[in-house]
């Protein structure tokens, strides 16, 4: 019963693939219980996150693959390699949980120290469950807290293998999990009284639901949400790499079922036609089929509801008569691309950025392509979106990419690459992309610990010598 698992432990079975069976003790222990069993961790030595690091084999990987569609060679793998880079980085700064002093005068000592919230409730999304749910399990537990984490009910197996080996490294009750739909779990976890900190990576629509959840308690909430992120290519990058470039930013490859995918394409109208027919004979050499298979490229979307709707907006693009289909179009009705959740990276062309294909985030290989002349309307387009996540810039001349980056609004800007998400740096958006910031010192020290002051009167009568 999701609403009695706060204040003594709830033992839950969760049935996983093939009939395998964990048990997990869902438990929050109190605040002193967990900051000493923490501090254990924070003793100066990254030794525990290496531990739990180690312990992740390949068949996370596998595990990935099979629950996700995502393709193994081109996401499992890497996402089961990046969680591993995820614990050893923030098992190395639990040293850096650091405070200031203030000058406030000889006669004053103040200074601020960072503490825990205490018991954090986490939500996390389906289309890399296992790097997003790490991204909030190792910074919290870093900085003192305990942490509840709801999995995503399409994807709740490699993140209920990363708790499994939690349980052998980390004192009971610090790393809790619980599975279900939203409704069952997600907005009792975000309701409950117990809960002092909420952290939230998912759609912008349920985002606003668990801020709304938060105000009810006036409890601070970190959101990582939707994104319709733009690429805009300058003239001089026509060529190859920046074609690559825009095929990695749309993460095709993960069938763009990402935040960050960049499925708006500023293209300049002198190199329009050309980039555009390079990036669809490249995208036709992509392979697409099992993600168990070491040769597939692209894997499978998540299931049937976002299938459909990734098909809905293709039947839009293509009964659209402005737009022009590039390439791809809707998924096939024979062969054996038919027997799954198949699509077909697509590309459509329109001059317009108002349309539903350029402003809605569709989570699916769909990637509108529309010309630019005039660098300050590239500009006006990318920012024309209550989406600001992230952004994609390619040129040659770096003063120029540099000044469009400083323009477009967006949390997080990469100029001549579209890959580069590693632990250390700040991820987060603007606008309604979300609040608060991942991935970082920054992120973990601003999204998991509350800063006190402490002023201490230093002008006071001494006490007599005994």
């Amino acid at each position: 019963k999701t609403k009695a698992f706060m204040g003594k432990p709830v033992p839950v079975v969760i049935t996983v693939y093939k009939d395998k069976k964990f048990d997990f003790i869902i438990k929050s222990p109190p605040a002193s219980h967990f900051i000493r069993e923490a501090a254990k961790l924070k003793s100066g030595s990254s030794e525990p996150g290496r531990v739990v690091a180690g312990s992740i084999t390949m068949k996370q990987a596998e595990t990935i693959a099979k629950e996700t569609g995502n393709a193994i060679r081109t996401q499992a793998r890497p996402e089961a390699n990046l969680v591993v880079e995820i614990f050893r980085y923030f098992g190395g700064l639990a040293s850096e949980l650091k405070g200031e002093t203030i000058p406030l005068g000889d006669k004053v000592l103040s200074y601020t120290r960072r503490e825990p919230y205490g018991v954090v409730g986490a939500i996390i999304p389906w289309n890399a469950p296992v790097m997003l749910g790490v991204l909030k399990i190792a910074p919290a537990l870093c900085s003192g807290n305990t942490i509840v984490m709801k999995a995503a009910e399409d994807a709740p197996l490699g993140i209920l293998r990363i708790a499994e080996i939690c349980q052998k490294f980390i004192p009971n009750g610090v790393v809790n999990l619980i599975t279900g739909t939203g409704m069952e779990c997600g907005m009792p976890l975000s309701e409950h009284a117990d809960i002092r900190k909420l952290s939230f990576t998912g759609s912008t629509a349920v985002g606003k639901m668990i801020m709304r959840a938060a105000s009810e308690r006036i409890i601070p909430v970190s959101l990582e949400l939707g994104g319709k992120s733009p690429s805009i290519v300058y003239p001089d990058a026509n060529e190859d790499w920046a074609v690559d470039g825009i095929i990695a930013a749309m993460r095709f490859t993960r069938q763009s079922q990402s935040c960050t995918a960049g499925s708006r394409l500023f293209l300049h109208n002198k190199i329009f036609d050309s980039f555009l027919e390079k990036l669809a004979l490249k995208l036709d050499q992509l392979k697409i089929g099992d993600p168990l298979d070491e040769d597939v490229d692209i894997g499978a979307i998540i299931n049937q509801k976002q299938f459909s709707k990734v098909e809905n907006y293709i039947h839009d693009g293509l009964d659209n008569p402005d737009a022009n289909l590039i390439c791809g179009g809707l998924p096939p009705k024979k062969g054996p691309l038919s027997e799954g959740y198949f699509a077909i990276p697509t590309i459509f062309e329109n001059k317009s950025n108002h349309w539903r294909l350029a402003k809605e985030e569709i989570f699916g290989p769909v990637l509108v392509a529309i010309r630019w002349d005039d660098e300050v309307e590239a500009i006006k387009m990318a920012n024309d979106s209550h989406y600001g996540l992230a952004a994609y810039v390619w040129t040659k001349d770096l003063a120029r990419g540099l000044n469009a980056a400083h323009a477009i609004e967006a949390g997080w800007v990469q100029i001549n690459q579209g890959l580069g998400q590693v632990p250390g740096h700040s991820y987060g958006g603007y606008k309604q992309s979300g609040i608060g910031r991942e991935f970082s010192l920054e992120g973990m020290l601003d999204s998991f610990t509350q800063r006190k002051n402490v002023t201490v009167n230093l002008d006071t009568p001494p006490s007599p010598l005994i």
